[in-house]
C-alpha cells in the first residue's frame, strides 16, 4: 500500500533479453522449443515450426564450443554470430550547427497526398522546398503525375530508429496497430535520444523522405536501433520477419554491418518468399565494398529479384564523397544534404546513403500503389533502368561500374513497369 502523500512507482520495464551470439536453425521435424534450447544450450527467441525456422541465443562459451564442434548434428549447422551492436545507421545530421534546422511547416504528407493541395507548384516541391532540385533530379515531379495513386495501400516498414511518432508529418500514415520496438521490448517505437547526437532522429529522416516520394503510403515503424545508432543483429532479422508477416511490401534498410550475418540473410530471403522487396544502404565509408546486407544485394536469384543496394550522388551525379562504391552495387539517388523531418516536430538537412534508400524504396511504393500483382521482378525493374548518364561524363570516372547501374530514375522505372496511368 501507498502512503499518503507518496507516489506510486511504475513497475519494472521487463529485462530485454540480449545474448552475445545468436544462431539461425532449420529445426528438424518434430523439435521443439524445449529440445532446440537443450541441444543449442541457448535460449530460442524466435521459432516458426511450419518455415523451418528458429533463432537462437547464446552465450559466448556456449557459442564457441558450438563453432569448435566437427561431430554430429552440430556441425550441420551455421557457427554462430556475434550479436551485440552489430549493425549501425547509414546517414547523420549534415548541417546541424550551420542553422538549417527549422520547424517543419509542410503539414503531413497524407494531406499533401488527398489533392486538396499541389504538391509541385511553379516547378518547386511545395512541402519540402529544399528537396526540389534533388527529386528534380530523379523525375520525382514526372512520376506523381504517372503514378496518382502516390502509394495508397502499400505498407513501407522502415526498421530504424524509430520514428517521432507525433510528428506533423506522420499524421495519418503510420500503421501504429503492428509498430514494434525490439530495443525496449514494447510496442512503441518512439525515438530517443538528443538531436545531433548519434542516431537519434535518423528513423524519423529516413521514414519522412519514402513519404515525400510516395505521400499515400503507410509506413509501419520497426526500431532496432538505440539512441546511439547501433543495434542487434537478432532484432534485425526478427524485424524483416516480422514486417514481412505484417503486411509490409517494401522494407527499408538504411543500416548495414561490416560482417555478413546469416541471420539477417536468412530473414531476407523468407521476405524475398513473400514477394517483399528489400532496400538496403551501401554504407558510408568511402570504401570499394558494401557494408551487409546491401552486398549480398547482387540480383542473382530470387532473393536478388526482391533485393535493391543503393549509394548516393550529389546535386551534380557525382560519387557522394562518403558513399561506398563496388560492383555488387545496383543503383544510386541523391543523398548530400536532403531535407527530412526530425524530431520535435522539426525538420533538418541529412546526408547519406540511408537518405539514399527511402529514395528507392518510396519509388517502389509508388508503383506498386498502380499494380494490383507485384511482378517478382519489380526490383530488378528498378536497378535496370536506372539513368547511365553518371558514367558518361568524367565526373566518375574512377568508379566506372561501381556505381550500378545508373542513378534512380523514378518515371523511367514505371514506365518499364507498366506502372503508370499516363503513356
Amino acid at each position: 500500500m501507498v502512503g499518503c502523500g507518496q507516489q506510486a512507482s511504475a513497475p519494472p520495464q521487463a529485462q530485454v533479453y540480449r545474448p552475445a551470439y545468436v544462431l539461425s536453425v532449420h529445426p528438424q521435424a518434430g523439435a521443439t522449443a524445449a529440445s532446440l534450447e537443450a541441444t543449442y544450450h541457448g535460449r530460442v527467441m524466435a521459432f516458426d515450426p511450419e518455415a523451418g525456422y528458429a533463432l537462437i541465443g547464446m552465450d559466448a562459451a556456449s557459442a564457441k564450443q558450438l563453432n569448435h564442434s566437427h561431430v554430429g548434428a552440430l556441425a550441420l549447422e551455421a557457427d554462430a554470430e556475434p550479436n551485440l551492436n552489430v549493425f549501425g545507421a547509414g546517414g547523420s545530421m549534415s548541417v546541424w550547427s550551420g542553422g538549417s534546422m527549422s520547424v517543419w511547416s509542410g503539414g503531413s504528407m497524407s494531406v499533401w497526398s488527398g489533392g486538396s493541395m499541389s504538391v509541385w507548384s511553379g516547378g518547386q516541391y511545395t512541402p519540402v522546398p529544399g528537396n526540389t532540385a534533388a527529386f528534380t533530379q530523379i523525375n520525382l515531379q514526372y512520376a506523381q503525375l504517372l503514378a496518382p495513386n502516390l502509394g495508397k495501400g502499400v505498407k513501407v516498414a522502415v526498421i530504424d530508429t524509430g520514428v517521432d511518432l507525433t510528428h506533423p508529418a506522420f499524421v495519418g500514415a503510420l500503421d501504429l496497430a503492428n509498430a514494434k520496438d525490439y530495443v525496449d521490448g514494447d510496442n512503441i517505437p518512439q525515438e530517443e535520444g538528443t538531436l545531433g547526437v548519434g542516431g537519434y532522429g535518423h528513423g524519423t529522416a529516413v521514414a519522412s523522405i519514402v513519404l515525400q516520394v510516395a505521400p499515400a503510403a503507410t509506413i509501419l515503424p520497426i526500431r532496432v536501433l538505440g539512441p546511439d545508432g547501433s543495434g542487434d543483429a537478432a532484432n534485425v532479422a526478427l524485424a524483416i520477419r516480422y514486417a514481412a508477416d505484417r503486411g509490409a511490401k517494401v522494407i527499408n534498410l538504411s543500416l548495414g554491418s561490416d560482417e555478413r550475418v546469416d541471420a539477417v540473410q536468412q530473414a531476407i530471403a523468407y521476405a524475398a518468399g513473400r514477394n517483399v522487396m528489400v532496400v538496403s544502404s551501401a554504407g558510408n565509408n568511402n570504401l570499394n565494398r558494401l557494408t551487409y546486407p546491401a552486398m549480398d544485394a547482387d540480383g542473382k536469384g530470387a532473393v536478388g529479384d526482391h533485393s535493391v543496394s543503393v549509394g548516393s550522388v550529389d546535386s551534380t551525379d557525382r560519387k557522394a564523397s562518403f558513399s561506398n562504391y563496388a560492383t555488387q552495387l545496383e543503383t544510386v539517388a541523391p543523398g548530400v544534404s536532403i531535407y527530412a523531418a526530425a524530431p520535435d516536430g522539426m525538420l533538418g538537412a541529412w546526408s547519406g546513403t540511408s537518405m539514399s534508400a527511402p529514395m528507392v524504396t518510396g519509388s517502389l511504393a509508388l508503383a506498386a500503389g498502380q499494380l494490383a500483382t507485384l511482378p517478382p521482378d519489380l526490383a530488378r525493374k528498378l536497378r535496370d533502368n536506372a539513368n547511365n548518364a553518371i558514367y558518361s561524363s568524367n565526373l566518375n570516372t574512377n568508379y566506372a561500374g561501381m556505381l550500378g547501374k545508373g542513378r534512380l530514375d523514378i518515371s523511367k522505372f514505371l514506365k518499364a513497369a507498366k506502372a503508370t496511368v499516363i503513356p
